[in-house]
């Protein structure tokens, strides 16, 4: 067998925690280190490294000095600010997009231009760039409408405002906090779904898919986060129905790539939404989705580090295999997230159980002395031969668990029937 060797894995959060996990589990791996990681790491094996995930100079020279094979970029922040570019300007091997292709999620308005550009089926809309012209052209829309930042917003800059009131206000808000551009979009209606793709210059994989819950509270109630809950599969998507996702959505986006010469080595996140005419595109990301990460890779039987070798050299893409079972979480957040989350609450410690396992996140301290770092602290994962045994395990934990100071969603899965 070939030499095992070494790869790192930027981030800190629950996404990176699932995706250095999985890279761990690899017989072709030595060592993931993660940076700068997080101390619940450690769990898997996986060695968290003291520099910060902005710090390109030293991340560089940290896969210099330790031999690191290829490195998995995990946040949005990077790759939009050209991780990836300087990365590969210094000679070494890593997996995400550039920065021309992270505008993708960087700004809303390049990615609602590039959808146009290459026919890709998305919501009426429009980008302002001062606040009177958004408000005269509210009422184009209809209500509710969907305003977003253009920007990065961490999942959590939309705003779907029922009347013209709460439009005008947000409106006026979002520029007061200095927004230079904002899109007015059409609601769109019908049940979310999560595709992410594994891309690498015109070829792809679809690795199984997931439902995020976005809304804070249950019901879909409370404002968007970054997402309190995943499963998958989904019991609920016909195959038809996602063949029809990948010709009307995948195909020309990935067209649309090739055709504007990106050359995109990544993961392509596509938020789909199944409309009574059909599947449309939210947004797209190009990483991967906090929380469906913690719930998808568990499903992947194919290796994600042959996965991935072969898309950062060009080689042909292995076909995707999952492993016949269901995977369930739901994340446990600081109290007052998102707008306002309580920081440094002891948290005490989070051991694993039967079919249980903790991603962890936002936390700090010692394993048997955890403390909250704000946010999305962590979420509570379990895998087992249906999503209903999957969901009574992790609500059976979570309601064990004594945190008052912490808070999470009582009704993940409720669009799956659970």
């Amino acid at each position: 067998m070939a030499k095992k060797v070494n790869v790192l894995v930027v981030g800190e959060g629950g996404r990176e925690f699932a995706i250095a996990k999985k890279l761990q589990e690899s017989s072709h791996v030595n060592q993931v280190y993660c940076a700068p990681g997080n101390v619940g790491m450690t769990t898997v094996g996986v060695l968290p490294v003291a520099i910060a995930e902005t710090d390109f100079a030293q991340l560089i020279q940290f896969a210099k000095n330790h031999g690191i094979a290829w490195t998995f970029v995990g946040p949005e922040d990077c790759l939009v600010d050209g991780i990836v570019d300087e990365f590969r300007t210094a000679g070494l091997k890593v997996f995400g997009p550039d920065a021309r292709s992270a505008q993708l999620e960087g700004s809303k308005d390049y990615a609602l231009n590039f959808m146009d550009n290459y026919h890709v089926p998305t919501a009426r809309h429009a980008t302002y760039r001062n606040q009177t012209a958004a408000i005269n052209n509210i009422d184009q829309f209809g209500f509710p409408v969907v305003i977003k930042e253009n920007g990065l917003a961490g999942g959590k800059g939309v705003v779907v405002a029922q009347d013209r009131a709460i439009a005008i206000k947000t409106v006026k808000e979002m520029f007061a906090n200095g927004q230079a551009r904002l899109i007015l979009e059409e609601c769109l209606v019908g049940p979310e779904y999560s595709m992410f793709l594994v891309v690498s210059n015109g070829h792809y994989r679809v690795l199984p898919m997931a439902q995020d819950h976005k809304r804070a509270y249950d019901n879909d109630e409370g404002p968007n986060t970054g997402g309190m809950g995943a499963y998958s599969p989904l019991p609920q998507l016909s195959s038809t129905v996602r063949q029809q996702m990948i010709t009307r959505v995948v195909e020309p986006t990935i067209k649309g790539l090739a055709a504007g010469g990106y050359h995109y080595h990544g993961i392509l996140y596509i938020g789909l939404i199944l409309t009574a005419t059909g599947p449309k595109v939210i947004e797209y990301n190009v990483r991967l989705g906090d929380p469906e990460t913690q719930v998808i890779l568990p499903r992947l039987k194919t290796d994600l580090f042959e996965l991935i070798e072969a898309a950062i050299n060009d080689q042909p893409l292995p076909t995707i295999e999952e492993r016949p079972i269901a995977c369930f979480g739901v994340v446990l957040a600081s109290k007052g997230y998102p707008t306002k989350p309580l920081y440094g609450q002891h948290l005490g410690c989070f051991p694993n159980k039967d079919n249980i396992e903790i991603a962890y996140a936002n936390i700090t301290g010692k394993l048997n002395s955890l403390r909250g770092a704000g946010g999305r602290l962590l979420m509570v994962i379990s895998e087992d031969r249906s999503l209903q045994l999957a969901h009574n395990q992790v609500y059976k934990y979570l309601a064990e668990l004594n945190e008052p100071e912490c808070f999470y969603r009582h009704d993940i899965g409720a669009k799956a029937g659970l």
